[in-house]
Protein backbone atom coordinates (compact mmCIF):
# COMPACT_ATOMS: atom_id res chain seq x y z
CA UNK A 1 0.00 0.00 0.00
CA UNK A 2 1.32 3.43 -0.92
CA UNK A 3 1.11 6.02 1.85
CA UNK A 4 0.65 9.64 0.74
CA UNK A 5 2.50 12.09 2.97
CA UNK A 6 1.85 15.81 3.27
CA UNK A 7 4.37 18.62 3.60
CA UNK A 8 4.37 18.53 7.40
CA UNK A 9 5.15 14.82 7.48
CA UNK A 10 7.83 15.29 4.83
CA UNK A 11 9.40 18.03 6.94
CA UNK A 12 9.44 15.72 9.95
CA UNK A 13 11.10 12.99 7.88
CA UNK A 14 13.60 15.49 6.51
CA UNK A 15 14.50 16.49 10.06
CA UNK A 16 14.82 12.81 10.92
CA UNK A 17 17.35 12.36 8.11
CA UNK A 18 19.39 15.24 9.51
CA UNK A 19 19.32 13.59 12.94
CA UNK A 20 20.39 10.27 11.41
CA UNK A 21 23.42 11.72 9.64
CA UNK A 22 24.45 13.61 12.77
CA UNK A 23 24.41 10.33 14.71
CA UNK A 24 26.42 8.85 11.83
CA UNK A 25 29.01 11.64 12.21
CA UNK A 26 29.12 11.37 15.99
CA UNK A 27 29.79 7.63 15.68
CA UNK A 28 32.76 8.43 13.45
CA UNK A 29 33.93 11.17 15.82
CA UNK A 30 33.79 8.89 18.87
CA UNK A 31 35.38 5.83 17.32
CA UNK A 32 38.11 7.46 15.22
CA UNK A 33 41.74 6.75 16.06
CA UNK A 34 43.23 9.87 14.44
CA UNK A 35 43.29 12.92 16.74
CA UNK A 36 42.50 15.25 13.83
CA UNK A 37 39.16 13.44 13.52
CA UNK A 38 38.19 12.69 17.10
CA UNK A 39 39.47 15.98 18.56
CA UNK A 40 39.13 18.41 15.63
CA UNK A 41 36.19 16.97 13.67
CA UNK A 42 37.92 16.71 10.28
CA UNK A 43 35.23 14.51 8.72
CA UNK A 44 31.94 14.42 6.84
CA UNK A 45 28.83 12.24 6.81
CA UNK A 46 25.74 12.20 4.63
CA UNK A 47 22.80 10.25 3.23
CA UNK A 48 22.12 9.93 -0.49
CA UNK A 49 19.31 8.65 -2.68
CA UNK A 50 19.80 6.00 -5.35
CA UNK A 51 20.63 8.72 -7.89
CA UNK A 52 23.58 9.81 -5.78
CA UNK A 53 21.94 13.04 -4.64
CA UNK A 54 22.91 14.18 -1.14
CA UNK A 55 19.70 14.57 0.88
CA UNK A 56 21.20 15.58 4.22
CA UNK A 57 24.63 16.20 5.71
CA UNK A 58 25.79 16.16 9.30
CA UNK A 59 26.47 19.49 10.96
CA UNK A 60 29.67 17.92 12.30
CA UNK A 61 32.24 18.08 9.51
CA UNK A 62 34.07 20.35 7.11
CA UNK A 63 32.83 21.95 3.85
CA UNK A 64 35.76 20.58 1.87
CA UNK A 65 34.77 17.06 2.85
CA UNK A 66 30.99 17.51 2.72
CA UNK A 67 30.63 19.30 -0.60
CA UNK A 68 33.17 17.14 -2.44
CA UNK A 69 31.72 13.96 -0.92
CA UNK A 70 28.38 15.19 -2.28
CA UNK A 71 29.72 14.45 -5.78
CA UNK A 72 31.87 11.41 -5.00
CA UNK A 73 28.90 9.11 -4.35
CA UNK A 74 27.88 9.45 -8.01
CA UNK A 75 31.33 8.11 -8.93
CA UNK A 76 30.81 5.08 -6.67
CA UNK A 77 27.45 4.38 -8.32
CA UNK A 78 28.91 4.75 -11.80
CA UNK A 79 31.86 2.50 -11.01
CA UNK A 80 30.08 -0.36 -9.24
CA UNK A 81 26.50 -0.03 -10.50
CA UNK A 82 23.47 -0.18 -8.22
CA UNK A 83 22.55 -3.62 -9.57
CA UNK A 84 25.74 -5.20 -8.23
CA UNK A 85 25.36 -3.84 -4.70
CA UNK A 86 24.32 -6.22 -1.91
CA UNK A 87 23.59 -5.92 1.82
CA UNK A 88 26.86 -5.91 3.76
CA UNK A 89 28.86 -4.32 0.94
CA UNK A 90 30.98 -1.21 1.50
CA UNK A 91 33.27 0.64 -0.90
CA UNK A 92 36.35 2.82 -0.39
CA UNK A 93 38.59 5.22 -2.29
CA UNK A 94 40.98 8.09 -1.66
CA UNK A 95 41.12 9.20 -5.31
CA UNK A 96 41.73 12.99 -5.01
CA UNK A 97 39.78 13.77 -8.19
CA UNK A 98 36.73 11.65 -7.37
CA UNK A 99 36.94 11.95 -3.61
CA UNK A 100 37.79 14.95 -1.46
CA UNK A 101 40.98 16.31 -2.95
CA UNK A 102 43.99 14.43 -1.56
CA UNK A 103 45.13 10.94 -0.62
CA UNK A 104 44.85 11.52 3.14
CA UNK A 105 41.04 11.50 2.96
CA UNK A 106 39.39 8.08 2.85
CA UNK A 107 35.81 8.05 1.51
CA UNK A 108 33.63 5.05 2.38
CA UNK A 109 30.21 4.53 0.80
CA UNK A 110 27.69 1.90 1.94
CA UNK A 111 24.43 0.92 0.22
CA UNK A 112 21.36 0.72 2.47
CA UNK A 113 18.67 -1.94 1.94
CA UNK A 114 15.08 -2.19 3.19
CA UNK A 115 12.86 -5.20 2.51
CA UNK A 116 15.52 -6.49 0.11
CA UNK A 117 15.59 -3.31 -1.98
CA UNK A 118 18.35 -0.70 -2.19
CA UNK A 119 16.82 2.54 -0.93
CA UNK A 120 19.84 4.82 -0.61
CA UNK A 121 23.48 5.11 0.35
CA UNK A 122 25.47 6.49 3.25
CA UNK A 123 28.89 8.04 2.74
CA UNK A 124 31.53 9.43 5.07
CA UNK A 125 35.03 10.83 4.98
CA UNK A 126 37.79 11.26 7.52
CA UNK A 127 41.34 12.52 7.40
CA UNK A 128 43.98 9.80 7.77
CA UNK A 129 47.10 11.16 9.48
CA UNK A 130 49.59 9.14 7.48
CA UNK A 131 49.19 7.26 4.22
CA UNK A 132 52.86 6.77 3.44
CA UNK A 133 54.84 8.59 0.77
CA UNK A 134 56.72 11.71 1.79
CA UNK A 135 54.19 12.48 4.50
CA UNK A 136 51.51 15.12 4.92
CA UNK A 137 53.31 18.08 3.38
CA UNK A 138 53.54 20.04 0.13
CA UNK A 139 56.93 18.80 -1.08
CA UNK A 140 55.74 16.18 -3.58
CA UNK A 141 56.04 16.74 -7.30
CA UNK A 142 53.28 14.30 -8.28
CA UNK A 143 50.50 12.43 -6.53
CA UNK A 144 52.43 9.16 -6.59
CA UNK A 145 55.01 10.63 -4.17
CA UNK A 146 52.27 11.57 -1.73
CA UNK A 147 51.24 8.14 -0.53
CA UNK A 148 49.11 5.07 -1.19
CA UNK A 149 46.52 5.61 -3.95
CA UNK A 150 43.37 3.51 -3.48
CA UNK A 151 41.12 3.25 -6.55
CA UNK A 152 37.41 2.40 -6.19
CA UNK A 153 37.50 -0.93 -4.32
CA UNK A 154 35.19 -3.03 -2.19
CA UNK A 155 36.30 -2.96 1.45
CA UNK A 156 33.44 -5.24 2.63
CA UNK A 157 31.79 -7.92 0.48
CA UNK A 158 28.47 -9.02 2.01
CA UNK A 159 29.94 -8.40 5.44
CA UNK A 160 33.35 -9.99 4.79
CA UNK A 161 36.36 -7.72 5.13
CA UNK A 162 38.79 -7.45 2.23
CA UNK A 163 41.85 -8.76 4.08
CA UNK A 164 44.17 -8.16 1.13
CA UNK A 165 43.26 -4.48 0.94
CA UNK A 166 43.63 -4.09 4.70
CA UNK A 167 47.09 -5.63 4.47
CA UNK A 168 48.10 -3.23 1.69
CA UNK A 169 46.88 -0.21 3.63
CA UNK A 170 48.62 -1.39 6.80
CA UNK A 171 51.91 -1.85 4.96
CA UNK A 172 51.84 1.68 3.54
CA UNK A 173 51.46 3.85 6.62
CA UNK A 174 53.71 4.90 9.48
CA UNK A 175 50.69 4.55 11.80
CA UNK A 176 49.20 1.13 10.94
CA UNK A 177 47.06 0.77 14.05
CA UNK A 178 45.53 4.24 13.74
CA UNK A 179 44.97 3.94 10.00
CA UNK A 180 43.27 0.54 10.08
CA UNK A 181 41.26 1.64 13.10
CA UNK A 182 40.01 4.62 11.14
CA UNK A 183 38.94 2.37 8.24
CA UNK A 184 36.77 0.36 10.62
CA UNK A 185 35.47 3.59 12.15
CA UNK A 186 34.35 4.83 8.73
CA UNK A 187 32.49 1.64 7.91
CA UNK A 188 30.91 1.51 11.37
CA UNK A 189 29.46 4.99 11.13
CA UNK A 190 27.78 4.16 7.82
CA UNK A 191 26.31 1.01 9.37
CA UNK A 192 24.74 3.13 12.13
CA UNK A 193 23.20 5.38 9.48
CA UNK A 194 21.77 2.39 7.62
CA UNK A 195 20.18 0.98 10.77
CA UNK A 196 18.57 4.27 11.67
CA UNK A 197 17.25 4.79 8.13
CA UNK A 198 15.66 1.33 8.14
CA UNK A 199 13.96 2.18 11.45
CA UNK A 200 12.64 5.41 9.92
CA UNK A 201 11.31 3.62 6.84
CA UNK A 202 9.26 1.29 9.03
CA UNK A 203 8.05 4.05 11.34
CA UNK A 204 6.74 6.20 8.48
CA UNK A 205 5.56 3.24 6.37
CA UNK A 206 7.84 4.10 3.46
CA UNK A 207 8.85 1.67 0.75
CA UNK A 208 11.26 4.07 -0.98
CA UNK A 209 12.94 7.45 -0.50
CA UNK A 210 12.04 8.72 -3.97
CA UNK A 211 9.15 10.99 -2.97
CA UNK A 212 10.99 12.43 0.04
CA UNK A 213 14.18 12.94 -2.01
CA UNK A 214 12.29 14.80 -4.73
CA UNK A 215 10.63 16.99 -2.09
CA UNK A 216 13.93 17.81 -0.35
CA UNK A 217 15.77 18.69 -3.55
CA UNK A 218 12.93 20.70 -5.07
CA UNK A 219 12.18 22.74 -1.95
CA UNK A 220 15.86 23.43 -1.25
CA UNK A 221 16.58 24.51 -4.82
CA UNK A 222 13.51 26.77 -4.87
CA UNK A 223 14.59 28.39 -1.59
CA UNK A 224 18.07 29.18 -2.94
CA UNK A 225 16.66 30.56 -6.20
CA UNK A 226 14.29 32.74 -4.18
CA UNK A 227 17.24 34.14 -2.22
CA UNK A 228 19.20 34.73 -5.43
CA UNK A 229 16.22 36.57 -6.95
CA UNK A 230 16.66 39.28 -4.30
CA UNK A 231 20.28 39.96 -5.30
CA UNK A 232 21.47 42.44 -7.92
CA UNK A 233 22.21 40.80 -11.26
CA UNK A 234 25.53 41.11 -13.08
CA UNK A 235 29.17 40.05 -12.99
CA UNK A 236 31.87 41.15 -10.55
CA UNK A 237 35.58 40.31 -10.43
CA UNK A 238 38.20 39.96 -7.73
CA UNK A 239 41.82 38.86 -7.38
CA UNK A 240 43.83 37.61 -4.43
CA UNK A 241 47.59 37.04 -4.25
CA UNK A 242 48.78 34.20 -2.02
CA UNK A 243 52.29 33.08 -1.08
CA UNK A 244 52.47 29.98 -3.27
CA UNK A 245 55.37 27.54 -3.04
CA UNK A 246 58.18 28.95 -5.19
CA UNK A 247 56.31 31.98 -6.51
CA UNK A 248 53.19 33.94 -5.53
CA UNK A 249 49.85 32.73 -6.88
CA UNK A 250 47.05 34.81 -8.37
CA UNK A 251 43.53 33.60 -7.65
CA UNK A 252 41.18 35.41 -10.05
CA UNK A 253 37.40 35.05 -10.02
CA UNK A 254 34.40 36.38 -11.90
CA UNK A 255 31.12 35.85 -10.09
CA UNK A 256 27.95 36.14 -12.16
CA UNK A 257 24.52 36.37 -10.54
CA UNK A 258 21.56 35.61 -12.82
CA UNK A 259 17.96 34.50 -12.44
CA UNK A 260 19.01 30.87 -12.80
CA UNK A 261 21.82 30.83 -10.24
CA UNK A 262 25.33 32.00 -9.41
CA UNK A 263 28.36 30.96 -11.41
CA UNK A 264 31.99 31.49 -10.41
CA UNK A 265 34.65 31.28 -13.11
CA UNK A 266 38.34 31.24 -12.19
CA UNK A 267 39.75 32.25 -15.58
CA UNK A 268 42.94 34.25 -15.05
CA UNK A 269 44.08 32.13 -12.12
CA UNK A 270 47.72 31.01 -12.00
CA UNK A 271 48.87 27.79 -13.61
CA UNK A 272 49.60 24.65 -11.60
CA UNK A 273 52.42 24.75 -9.08
CA UNK A 274 55.42 22.44 -9.19
CA UNK A 275 54.65 21.13 -5.69
CA UNK A 276 51.73 19.78 -3.74
CA UNK A 277 49.53 22.84 -3.29
CA UNK A 278 47.45 22.17 -6.42
CA UNK A 279 43.69 21.77 -6.11
CA UNK A 280 41.42 19.24 -7.87
CA UNK A 281 38.27 20.84 -9.27
CA UNK A 282 36.03 18.94 -6.84
CA UNK A 283 37.71 20.67 -3.88
CA UNK A 284 37.67 24.03 -5.66
CA UNK A 285 33.94 23.61 -6.17
CA UNK A 286 33.36 22.49 -2.59
CA UNK A 287 34.79 25.61 -0.95
CA UNK A 288 33.51 28.01 -3.59
CA UNK A 289 29.89 26.96 -3.21
CA UNK A 290 30.30 26.96 0.57
CA UNK A 291 31.40 30.60 0.44
CA UNK A 292 28.43 31.47 -1.76
CA UNK A 293 26.04 29.63 0.55
CA UNK A 294 27.33 31.49 3.62
CA UNK A 295 26.28 34.81 2.10
CA UNK A 296 23.28 33.89 -0.05
CA UNK A 297 21.64 30.89 1.61
CA UNK A 298 23.01 30.52 5.13
CA UNK A 299 19.69 29.30 6.61
CA UNK A 300 18.91 26.78 3.86
CA UNK A 301 19.97 23.16 4.48
CA UNK A 302 22.93 21.97 2.44
CA UNK A 303 21.98 19.22 -0.01
CA UNK A 304 21.89 18.43 -3.72
CA UNK A 305 18.96 20.78 -4.26
CA UNK A 306 20.45 23.82 -2.54
CA UNK A 307 23.80 23.26 -4.27
CA UNK A 308 22.33 22.92 -7.77
CA UNK A 309 22.05 26.67 -8.58
CA UNK A 310 25.71 27.26 -7.58
CA UNK A 311 28.22 26.33 -10.27
CA UNK A 312 31.98 26.64 -10.73
CA UNK A 313 34.48 26.48 -13.57
CA UNK A 314 38.27 26.79 -13.71
CA UNK A 315 40.72 26.45 -16.61
CA UNK A 316 42.20 22.97 -16.88
CA UNK A 317 45.79 22.83 -15.60
CA UNK A 318 45.30 25.96 -13.54
CA UNK A 319 46.11 25.61 -9.86
CA UNK A 320 42.35 25.32 -9.18
CA UNK A 321 41.75 22.55 -11.73
CA UNK A 322 44.89 20.45 -11.56
CA UNK A 323 44.54 17.13 -13.40
CA UNK A 324 46.03 13.82 -12.33
CA UNK A 325 48.89 13.19 -11.55
CA UNK A 326 49.44 16.65 -10.05
CA UNK A 327 50.72 16.84 -6.47
CA UNK A 328 47.74 17.85 -4.31
CA UNK A 329 48.53 16.87 -0.72
CA UNK A 330 48.29 20.42 0.69
CA UNK A 331 45.36 21.44 -1.54
CA UNK A 332 43.68 23.10 1.45
CA UNK A 333 46.32 25.87 1.52
CA UNK A 334 44.90 27.29 -1.72
CA UNK A 335 41.40 25.82 -1.74
CA UNK A 336 40.38 27.30 1.60
CA UNK A 337 41.14 30.79 0.29
CA UNK A 338 38.26 30.58 -2.18
CA UNK A 339 35.41 31.80 0.04
CA UNK A 340 37.42 35.00 0.59
CA UNK A 341 38.05 35.28 -3.15
CA UNK A 342 34.32 34.99 -3.81
CA UNK A 343 33.55 37.42 -0.98
CA UNK A 344 35.70 39.97 -2.76
CA UNK A 345 33.38 39.67 -5.77
CA UNK A 346 30.19 39.79 -3.71
CA UNK A 347 31.44 42.81 -1.74
CA UNK A 348 30.98 44.85 -4.91
CA UNK A 349 27.36 43.72 -5.25
CA UNK A 350 26.19 43.48 -1.62
CA UNK A 351 28.87 45.25 0.46
CA UNK A 352 26.83 45.30 3.67
CA UNK A 353 26.77 41.49 3.91
CA UNK A 354 30.36 40.43 3.28
CA UNK A 355 33.28 40.16 5.76
CA UNK A 356 36.88 41.18 5.17
CA UNK A 357 39.53 38.58 4.41
CA UNK A 358 40.64 36.19 7.15
CA UNK A 359 43.49 33.73 7.59
CA UNK A 360 41.30 31.21 5.74
CA UNK A 361 43.82 28.38 5.32
CA UNK A 362 44.45 26.17 8.33
CA UNK A 363 47.77 26.57 10.11
CA UNK A 364 48.19 22.90 10.99
CA UNK A 365 51.41 21.86 12.71
CA UNK A 366 52.30 18.68 10.85
CA UNK A 367 55.12 17.12 12.85
CA UNK A 368 56.90 13.79 12.94
CA UNK A 369 59.99 12.23 14.47
CA UNK A 370 61.47 9.37 16.44
CA UNK A 371 60.77 8.61 20.09
CA UNK A 372 64.20 7.08 20.67
CA UNK A 373 67.53 7.11 18.86
CA UNK A 374 67.60 4.71 15.95
CA UNK A 375 63.84 4.16 16.05
CA UNK A 376 62.31 2.78 12.90
CA UNK A 377 59.05 4.09 11.42
CA UNK A 378 56.82 1.92 13.59
CA UNK A 379 58.25 3.47 16.75
CA UNK A 380 58.09 7.08 15.66
CA UNK A 381 55.30 9.63 15.86
CA UNK A 382 53.37 11.51 13.22
CA UNK A 383 50.76 14.07 14.16
CA UNK A 384 48.76 16.99 12.80
CA UNK A 385 48.04 19.64 15.44
CA UNK A 386 45.24 21.82 14.11
CA UNK A 387 45.62 25.54 14.75
CA UNK A 388 44.03 28.61 13.24
CA UNK A 389 44.33 32.34 12.72
CA UNK A 390 41.80 35.15 12.94
CA UNK A 391 38.79 35.55 10.68
CA UNK A 392 37.94 38.73 8.82
CA UNK A 393 35.91 41.51 10.41
CA UNK A 394 32.16 41.14 9.85
CA UNK A 395 29.82 43.97 8.81
CA UNK A 396 28.28 44.25 12.27
CA UNK A 397 30.81 42.47 14.51
CA UNK A 398 34.51 41.88 14.94
CA UNK A 399 36.13 38.83 13.39
CA UNK A 400 36.58 35.69 15.44
CA UNK A 401 39.96 34.96 17.00
CA UNK A 402 41.85 31.69 16.44
CA UNK A 403 38.92 30.24 14.51
CA UNK A 404 39.10 27.88 11.54
CA UNK A 405 36.86 29.52 8.98
CA UNK A 406 36.03 28.22 6.39
CA UNK A 407 37.28 24.79 7.46
CA UNK A 408 35.34 24.62 10.71
CA UNK A 409 37.70 22.19 12.49
CA UNK A 410 38.47 22.65 16.15
CA UNK A 411 41.94 23.23 17.52
CA UNK A 412 43.80 20.21 18.88
CA UNK A 413 44.04 20.49 22.69
CA UNK A 414 47.62 20.80 23.97
CA UNK A 415 46.96 17.99 26.45
CA UNK A 416 46.08 15.61 23.62
CA UNK A 417 49.11 16.59 21.53
CA UNK A 418 51.53 16.15 24.45
CA UNK A 419 50.01 12.78 25.35
CA UNK A 420 50.71 11.21 21.94
CA UNK A 421 53.96 12.91 20.91
CA UNK A 422 57.22 13.74 22.76
CA UNK A 423 56.65 17.49 22.48
CA UNK A 424 56.36 20.28 25.03
CA UNK A 425 54.01 23.18 24.32
CA UNK A 426 55.51 26.06 26.26
CA UNK A 427 53.03 28.59 25.02
CA UNK A 428 49.67 28.79 23.27
CA UNK A 429 47.90 32.12 23.55
CA UNK A 430 46.12 34.78 21.54
CA UNK A 431 48.31 37.05 19.46
CA UNK A 432 46.72 40.23 20.74
CA UNK A 433 46.49 43.10 18.26
CA UNK A 434 47.13 40.91 15.21
CA UNK A 435 43.64 41.54 13.83
CA UNK A 436 43.45 44.51 11.45
CA UNK A 437 41.79 47.64 12.82
CA UNK A 438 38.57 48.93 11.30
CA UNK A 439 35.04 50.02 12.08
CA UNK A 440 34.93 46.36 13.05
CA UNK A 441 38.27 44.64 13.66
CA UNK A 442 39.66 41.37 12.38
CA UNK A 443 40.03 38.47 14.76
CA UNK A 444 43.39 37.79 16.40
CA UNK A 445 45.70 34.92 15.57
CA UNK A 446 47.64 32.97 18.15
CA UNK A 447 51.21 32.31 19.28
CA UNK A 448 52.39 28.73 19.76
CA UNK A 449 55.80 27.73 21.13
CA UNK A 450 56.92 24.09 20.92
CA UNK A 451 60.07 22.16 21.82
CA UNK A 452 61.08 18.52 21.57
CA UNK A 453 60.55 16.84 24.92
CA UNK A 454 63.42 14.42 24.33
CA UNK A 455 67.02 14.76 23.18
CA UNK A 456 66.06 14.24 19.53
CA UNK A 457 64.98 16.60 16.74
CA UNK A 458 61.59 16.55 15.06
CA UNK A 459 60.44 17.53 11.59
CA UNK A 460 57.96 20.26 10.74
CA UNK A 461 56.18 19.58 7.44
CA UNK A 462 55.27 23.24 6.95
CA UNK A 463 52.20 24.08 4.87
CA UNK A 464 51.39 27.69 5.77
CA UNK A 465 50.29 30.78 3.88
CA UNK A 466 49.45 34.45 4.55
CA UNK A 467 53.09 35.11 5.48
CA UNK A 468 54.07 37.32 2.54
CA UNK A 469 50.47 38.24 1.70
CA UNK A 470 48.44 38.71 4.90
CA UNK A 471 44.63 38.97 5.01
CA UNK A 472 43.51 42.25 3.46
CA UNK A 473 41.23 44.75 5.11
CA UNK A 474 38.23 46.06 3.21
CA UNK A 475 36.53 49.46 2.81
CA UNK A 476 39.29 51.29 4.71
CA UNK A 477 40.01 48.52 7.22
CA UNK A 478 43.63 47.59 7.87
CA UNK A 479 45.30 44.33 6.95
CA UNK A 480 45.74 41.58 9.52
CA UNK A 481 49.23 40.74 10.80
CA UNK A 482 51.15 38.27 8.62
CA UNK A 483 52.00 34.79 9.83
CA UNK A 484 55.46 33.94 11.18
CA UNK A 485 57.32 30.63 11.46
CA UNK A 486 60.70 30.79 13.21
CA UNK A 487 63.09 29.37 15.75
CA UNK A 488 62.93 31.36 18.97
CA UNK A 489 65.88 33.75 19.02
CA UNK A 490 67.14 32.34 15.74
CA UNK A 491 66.39 31.68 12.11
CA UNK A 492 63.22 32.35 10.16
CA UNK A 493 61.73 29.18 8.68
CA UNK A 494 60.05 28.69 5.35
CA UNK A 495 56.28 28.72 5.18
CA UNK A 496 56.22 25.51 3.15
CA UNK A 497 58.37 22.40 3.12
CA UNK A 498 59.92 19.88 5.51
CA UNK A 499 62.36 21.43 8.03
CA UNK A 500 64.17 20.09 11.08
CA UNK A 501 63.72 21.52 14.57
CA UNK A 502 66.76 20.50 16.56
CA UNK A 503 66.65 19.31 20.14
CA UNK A 504 66.77 22.32 22.45
CA UNK A 505 65.32 24.68 19.84
CA UNK A 506 61.86 26.17 20.29
CA UNK A 507 59.57 26.47 17.31
CA UNK A 508 57.57 29.71 17.27
CA UNK A 509 54.41 29.85 15.15
CA UNK A 510 52.41 33.07 14.94
CA UNK A 511 49.20 32.65 12.99
CA UNK A 512 47.83 35.61 10.99
CA UNK A 513 45.14 38.03 12.11
CA UNK A 514 42.01 38.78 10.10
CA UNK A 515 41.55 41.95 8.07
CA UNK A 516 39.57 44.91 9.40
CA UNK A 517 36.39 46.29 7.82
CA UNK A 518 35.63 49.99 7.45
CA UNK A 519 37.38 53.16 8.64
CA UNK A 520 39.00 52.59 12.08
CA UNK A 521 38.05 56.17 13.01
CA UNK A 522 34.39 55.12 12.90
CA UNK A 523 34.89 52.32 15.40
CA UNK A 524 32.36 52.28 18.22
CA UNK A 525 34.08 52.41 21.58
Amino acid sequence: MTIVHGDIERQIMWNRLIAIVEEQAQTLLRTAFSPIVREAGDLSAGVFDAQGRMLAQAVTGTPGHVNSMAESVKHFIQHFGLGSMKPGDAYITNDPWMGTGHLNDFVVTTPCFYKGKLIGLFSCTSHIIDIGGIGFGPDGTDVFMEGLYIPFLKIFDEGRINDSLIAIIKANTRLPIDTIGDVYSLTACNDVGCRRLVEMMGEFQLDALDDLAAHICARSQAAVLSAIAKLPKGSWTNQMITDGYDDPITLAATTTISETGIHVDYAGTSAMASRGINVPLAYTTAYTVFGLSCIVAAQIPNNAGSLAPLTVSAPRSSILNAPKPAAVCARHIVGQMLPDVVFGCLAKAIPDKVPAEGTSCLWNLNVRGAVRAGADGNYGFTMAVTSNGGTGARPTANGLSATAYPSGVKGTPVEIAESIAPLIFWRKELREGSGGAGRTSGGDGQIIEIESGIDLPFELLAAFDRIDHPPRGRAGGLDGAPGVVAIKGGRILKGKGAQTINAGERLIVMTPGGGGLGDPAQRHK
